[in-house]
């Protein structure tokens, strides 16, 4: 089922995009029989994690990908820009913390909603973020916020 899913890549440069990169992977996570409380969480990671592309960096790519590891099916998200970095990682990963303006539940958020979250970044270089969410029937019905 998974290998007849491609990775596809979404070049977020204008808002228009975010909604594109949602739906992309909406449907890719609806393929790989994913419920729809995890598609919905999937769906608003790329959301959270394209806005920030668009927001602080202006462009970017988001690649959305099925992965597999010991028989699990998972989807993997990786937000990648040139931006102008994020200058404390640890801070943008609090609730609340923003320099935008927004309401600051973005990096946070998407941290929880997945299972996997790595993130790199320096300023002046750009930020990288990898985030997996592993299809557990499990898991479905049990609510981890």
């Amino acid at each position: 089922m998974w290998q007849s899913c491609s990775p596809e890549t979404i070049k977020i440069e204008r808002e228009a995009d975010i909604v594109t990169a949602r739906q992309v992977g909406r449907n890719m996570s609806r393929q790989l029989g994913f419920g729809t409380i995890m598609q919905s969480r999937i769906a608003t990671s790329i959301s959270e994690l394209a806005r920030n592309i668009f927001l602080y960096a202006g462009t970017g790519t988001i690649t959305i990908a099925p992965i597999e590891q010991n028989g699990v099916i998972g989807l993997q998200l990786t937000a990648i820009d040139a931006g102008p970095g994020i200058p404390d990682i640890r801070k943008a990963l609090e609730d609340g913390y923003s320099t935008s303006g927004a309401l600051g539940a973005g990096l946070p958020g998407v941290r929880r909603m997945m299972d996997e979250f790595e993130i790199h970044s320096s300023p002046g270089e750009g930020t990288r973020v990898v985030v997996v969410k592993w299809n557990s029937p499990i898991e479905e019905g049990v609510d981890r916020w």
